[in-house]
């Protein structure tokens, strides 16, 4: 039996997109970038494909479909490059595609269970701060958490939440150090660098982070961040591309700091310095 209807000899752009699946600008694309041969044109200008063209056509979508990148199938039809390296090379994308994936439904997961942005951050940060009751980390601590991570990745997170720790479970540290933070936020641009203010507050605050890593201590906490280093495996250290360095970090994370403030800063870590190489 016959068939009823007689194909065309030759399409046009729309129809050879529709039959593809695809659309006719992807198809134009493909002609820029030379992936498709242009096809001849009919008397009104239009381009027109033939069999061998939608051939063509058909087998690009397959590819584009499986992964392949168009620069590797237009590689495969050259046969410039061999087909299994080319595999090979997509198979080792869609495993790390796979662990991203991975690791976007984790970090969804924490956010359903924990309820709070807290949950967007690592899991090794969130499980040491799972046991604090709602309420206890305030905003910004969560703010201080996610730039930490993102300099020094999750286990620099995680140690650092040993402080909030401490925080949210000892209201009088609790009490100096938004005292502390509210005299460090005065140092305006209207105080000068060599004020004797400024010294004052950096004592202040080194006695602060002394009394902090008493606590941390006193609650077995450090012993805590010792295990961490045992616990960050392979798996989590899939996320090391989350991190830059301090020193990019430095020009590129903008704090509203005046000059004072900034003195005020490196006198109290120069302090702290003297402090633990005096204790070592």
């Amino acid at each position: 039996m016959y068939p009823s209807v007689t194909p065309p000899r030759q399409v046009r752009i729309g129809d050879a997109a529709a039959f593809a699946g695809t659309t006719p600008r992807a198809i134009r694309h493909y002609h820029e970038i030379g992936l498709l041969p242009e096809p001849e044109r009919g008397r009104d200008g239009r381009r027109l494909y033939g069999y061998d063209d939608m051939i063509r056509l058909l087998w690009i979508r397959r590819m584009a479909e499986a992964g392949i990148g168009l620069d590797d199938i237009r590689a495969a039809f050259d046969e410039a490059r061999g087909i299994e390296e080319i595999l090979s090379r997509l198979e080792e994308a869609l495993a790390a595609q796979e662990a991203a994936i991975k690791r976007r439904r984790a970090a969804v997961q924490r956010l359903v269970v924990v309820g709070s942005p807290l949950g967007l951050l690592s899991e090794l940060v969130t499980d040491r701060l799972s046991h604090l009751p709602p309420g206890a980390l305030r905003p910004s601590d969560v703010e201080e958490l996610l730039v930490t991570e993102r300099i020094f990745g999750p286990l620099g997170a995680a140690i650092q939440a040993s402080v909030f720790i401490v925080l949210a479970t000892h209201p009088d540290l609790r009490a100096e150090q938004d005292r502390l933070d509210a005299v460090e936020a005065s140092l305006d641009d209207g105080v000068e660098p060599d004020d004797p203010r400024v010294e004052e507050i950096a004592v202040q605050r080194c006695a602060q982070q002394m009394a902090l890593e008493q606590a941390i201590e006193a609650a077995g906490l450090g012993t805590a961040e010792e295990k961490l280093f045992e616990i960050y495996d392979a798996d989590l250290k899939g996320e090391e591309d989350m991190q830059m360095s301090a020193s990019a970090a430095t020009t590129k994370m903008p704090y509203d700091f005046s000059p004072a403030r900034m003195r005020c800063l490196e006198l109290t870590a120069q302090l702290l310095a003297d402090i633990h190489s005096a204790d070592s």
